[in-house]
């Protein structure tokens, strides 16, 4: 079921831009053959993450930083879950793929960067084990308006990719949030607060949790979904995400 609906939402992208790399719009004989939705430029530019990272927030770090205890963004915060993984930074041709995503005709962009995603960075994602893959989820008001949630059609195709379990309504947001880009660590913590819940019958004890989301700035959100994961059972919790601010 999860492949026929991942393969519907590449093929919807497909007669939406026939063709053409899903974020720059080269045609395919003017760009070379397309892999997966994207030109050789665009797949180039995605998956090279040219930055040395921290592997406990995936935040970039200076090339002689000692991260063996985090980085200056993450060391001696609590952030709720084990370590994350990022596809790469916020910039250039993902910051466009990311933003692409971000509206219903996206969908179909979303999956395959997902595919995107497990392929060019499957080794890092498989170093931890998970038992099962589960989105941040959108208050239903948003994702009403949006149509969609991406952070859902990225996580699908992760946990096909990973061979592992998904669980779209793992996690519940109960409070919409308000936004906050600019907000402190400090104000994004307090505005994530009391936001998610879990399922009611989920069975999460003992296991291990890939959380996935398309951007991630302090982590506050993720660190809230993560405790209420833990909460509820959840052994640990992984995060994976397309994008580092």
């Amino acid at each position: 079921m999860l492949r026929v609906v991942a393969d519907l939402a590449r093929n919807i992208a497909q007669l939406v831009y026939p063709n053409e790399c899903l974020i720059c719009d080269a045609r395919e004989n003017e760009a070379g053959a397309l892999r997966h939705g994207l030109c050789s430029d665009c797949h180039r530019a995605v998956t090279t993450d040219p930055f040395p990272v921290c592997p406990w927030c995936a935040q970039t770090v200076g090339p002689h930083t000692d991260t063996a205890k985090g980085c200056g963004e993450c060391r001696g915060v609590s952030l709720g879950f084990e370590r994350a993984v990022r596809l790469g930074p916020y910039e250039g041709k993902l910051r466009d793929a990311v933003l692409r995503t971000k509206v219903l005709a996206g969908e179909g962009l979303a999956d395959l960067l997902g595919r995107t995603f497990v392929e060019a960075r499957g080794t890092d994602l498989a170093t931890v084990p998970v038992d099962l893959v589960c989105p941040i989820p959108l208050h239903w008001w948003r994702k009403w308006s949006r149509g969609y949630n991406q952070a859902e059609a990225i996580a699908r195709e992760l946990a096909s990719g990973l061979g592992v379990s998904f669980d779209p309504s793992l996690l519940i947001r109960i409070r919409h949030s308000t936004q906050h880009t600019q907000a402190s660590r400090t104000a994004r913590l307090e505005n994530m607060r009391g936001a998610f819940r879990v399922r009611a019958g989920a069975r999460l004890v003992g296991r291990t949790v890939l959380l996935i989301d398309d951007v991630m700035t302090t982590g506050s959100t993720a660190s809230e979904a993560a405790r209420t994961l833990r909460a509820a059972g959840a052994d640990r919790v992984v995060v994976a995400v397309l994008a580092r601010r």
